[in-house]
C-alpha cells in the first residue's frame, strides 16, 4: 500500500469513529444546551435495541483498528 492511501477497513473504521465522535458531541451539547438526550444512534435505532448495541460495538472496534494502526504508522521519537 501506498503512503497516504486508506485501504477500505481504514476507511470504514475511521468513518464508524467519525460517527461515534459526532454522536458523543451531540450528547455533550445536548447536555449543556437543553438538558436533553441528543444521542443520535438512539433516535434512530432505539426502538431496535440490538442493532444499536451493534453499532456501539462496531465504533468501537472501529477506534481500537484506528488506534493500532496509527500506533504502529507514528515515527519513532529519538
Amino acid at each position: 500500500m501506498q503512503k497516504g492511501s486508506c485501504g477500505t477497513l481504514s476507511s470504514v473504521s475511521w468513518t464508524l469513529v467519525l460517527i461515534g465522535a459526532l454522536n458523543w458531541g451531540l450528547v455533550g451539547l445536548g447536555s449543556l444546551v437543553s438538558g436533553s438526550d441528543w444521542n443520535l444512534v438512539h433516535m434512530l435505532l432505539g426502538q431496535w435495541s440490538t442493532v444499536e448495541s451493534v453499532v456501539y460495538l462496531l465504533v468501537g472496534a472501529g477506534a481500537v483498528y484506528c488506534v493500532a494502526t496509527c500506533w504502529g504508522a507514528c515515527p519513532s521519537k529519538k
